[in-house]
């Protein structure tokens, strides 16, 4: 072997250690734990973007790094082995120009950088962090202030410098829940009436309340003072009839057992809009058994409300989700899928029998999001066949109307919704109005003014896509600044209560709750005023989420007749 072969030898030897020195003292972010990193949409993908696609900012290809998805957050325990974090971050360029996202890191309790607002199609922004002398490392994604559509947030080349001979390695957190607090529990025995306190109707229409009660049974009913052209039934509490003046009625209600008496007021407005005074209670079925549903799910669910007592504290209607409808007969009829629900009306009469309400769905589009039969150019035709079935509330759901809007102009949201709420009100009976379009144009601003009863205001909050706990506080705090725009009639919709029994799977969702989350998750949605709607198996619901779930100082809260929503 001559020299000049000797020190390319050697040459090559020396840059191989120095490259194995280099990579023994870094860490990429891709290789931690990611399974305890939140973000609210999707699930964190390591040197792929959330959509599982190359991670690509700017042009740039990126075969390190992770794609999450605003909101998201990543803490990191650096074990006194850190210097210096690295990454390139920005808005994926999958979405275009669409998506706008705020990058955090944190050290210790430092906020050590800040991107502000990034859009897609921006450059990307360099992160170059001095972690000497921190103990912990927080990364956090924020949307950009318009809810999370499209808000791919890319951590490219991100890493952590190590000291030189460090022994420790920086490992993702993982908090424990604290234990959960005793929920206090009512004398099952004594009777009570509990919430709403006050109910609202349109004159002469068809009227149904089940007077929200509990106690040992039997219970005997009373009503003193009851509007014209309604009765009680003494025995279930169910007022039914039709109103026949509109004005305001402030009645007498008692419940009655052996172990006495319970008494409280319902107040009755009857007139034009009136309905919906407090947030809607009550059940659907989409996170529970999503395209699957059909005929006996829903009775069921009617059961089960019953049953379980949900009803006894407010709960009171079911609703069908997507999926149920089949195209339509020669004159335009919609048509019910044969092998899954035999007669809507049937269906409906079984659900008033028990003083409960009958829900549906459908969308202002040719199809729904699932792609059956929406009620694109038959508004007036469904909303005729809905009252014949005895349909009490409608959501509408805009799915493939984006194929039909122009763009995303006022004029352009808010006409399919205008539309089916004229339809709606030219019928012989009350339905409750839930406009669902991901908050589009910040509905919650102009969705009353186009017949709205309530709206949803962000994406949706579950549905195996999203990550339990940020999902969940990242729509709920969301709301804060929009308490402006609910109160009686008319209501900000945050989506469904993700809130089950321990371990239920579905088939929609694989969303599971910790007891803590499920206690603050229940009292944030009532503190906002949000519509209580379980998406559930009720069948398999325990003691301990039950108490949660009917903890009547907490409903009082969300069923306030002021309708006040909480703001931070």
């Amino acid at each position: 072997m001559n020299a000049t072969t000797l020190g390319i030898l050697t040459a090559a030897a020396l840059a191989l250690c120095a490259m194995s020195a280099q990579a023994f003292n870094e860490v990429w972010l891709e290789d931690l734990d990611l399974s305890v990193m939140g973000q609210q949409y999707g699930r964190p993908q390591k040197a792929k973007s959330v959509e599982q696609k190359p991670l690509t900012l700017g042009g740039t290809k990126y075969s390190r790094g992770v794609g999450s998805h605003a909101n998201s957050h990543c803490y990191i325990d650096l074990k006194g082995a850190v210097v210096r974090f690295e990454a390139t971050v920005g808005v994926d360029d999958e979405v275009g120009k669409r998506g706008s996202v705020v990058f955090e890191v944190w050290t210790d309790d430092v906020l050590a950088f800040a991107s502000g607002v990034m859009r897609g199609g921006d450059q990307p922004a360099r992160v170059v962090i001095d972690c000497s002398g921190a103990k912990y490392l927080a990364l956090i994604t924020l949307d950009g202030g318009d809810g999370i559509a499209y808000d791919h947030a890319d951590w490219a080349v991100a890493k952590f410098a190590l000291k030189p001979g460090a022994e420790g390695r920086p490992v993702t957190l993982h908090f424990q829940d604290e234990p959960a607090p005793q929920i206090a529990r009512s004398d099952p025995a004594r009777p009570a009436i509990h919430y709403p306190r006050v109910v609202g109707a349109s004159p002469n229409k068809p009227f149904l309340f089940r007077v929200p009660a509990t106690g040992e049974p039997p219970l005997r009913f009373f009503a003193r003072e009851l509007p014209p052209g309604l009765d009680i039934d003494r025995d279930t509490g169910v007022i039914s009839g039709a109103i026949a003046h509109p004005g305001a009625t402030i009645s007498e209600l008692a419940v009655s057992n052996r172990h006495g008496t319970a008494r409280s007021e319902l107040t009755f407005i009857a007139g034009r809009h009136k309905l919906a005074m407090t947030p809607p209670m009550g059940w659907n079925s989409w996170y529970v058994h999503g395209v699957m549903v059909e005929e006996q799910h829903i009775r069921d669910a009617a059961d089960q409300l019953i049953k379980t007592g949900l009803a006894a504290h407010g709960y009171q209607y079911v609703c069908i989700d997507d999926c149920w409808a089949d195209g339509r007969e020669e004159d335009g009829t919609i048509k019910i899928i044969p092998k899954k629900f035999a007669d809507m009306k049937d269906l409906g009469d079984y659900i008033h029998a028990h003083g409960l309400k009958f829900g549906i769905y459908t969308s202002p589009g040719p199809k729904t999001c699932a792609g059956y039969e929406g009620s694109y150019q038959h508004e007036l035709q469904d909303a005729k066949t809905f009252a014949a079935w005895g349909v009490d509330f409608l959501k509408h759901d805009w799915c493939s109307y984006e194929t039909i809007a122009k763009d995303h102009s006022l004029a352009e949201l808010q006409a399919p919704y205008r539309l089916m709420f004229n339809a709606l009100s030219e019928q012989d009976r009350d339905m409750v109005y839930s406009l669902c379009q991901y908050g589009l144009g910040e509905v919650w601003k102009w969705g009353a003014k186009v017949g709205g009863n309530l709206w949803r205001t962000t994406g949706d909050i579950g549905g195996g896509w999203s990550s339990n706990w940020e999902s969940v506080s990242g729509i709920g705090f969301f709301h804060n600044g929009l308490e402006a725009y609910a109160g009686p009639g008319h209501w900000n919709d945050p989506d469904m209560l993700m809130i089950r029994a321990p371990g239920e799977g579905s088939e929609a969702t694989d969303m599971e709750l910790t007891r803590n989350e499920q206690i603050a998750h229940f009292t944030l949605w009532s503190l906002i005023a949000a519509p209580l709607i379980l998406s559930c198996d009720m069948s398999q619901l325990d003691q301990d989420t039950l108490d949660i779930l009917t903890n009547d100082e907490v409903i009082g809260v969300n069923q306030d007749p002021l309708g006040r929503a909480a703001g931070r």
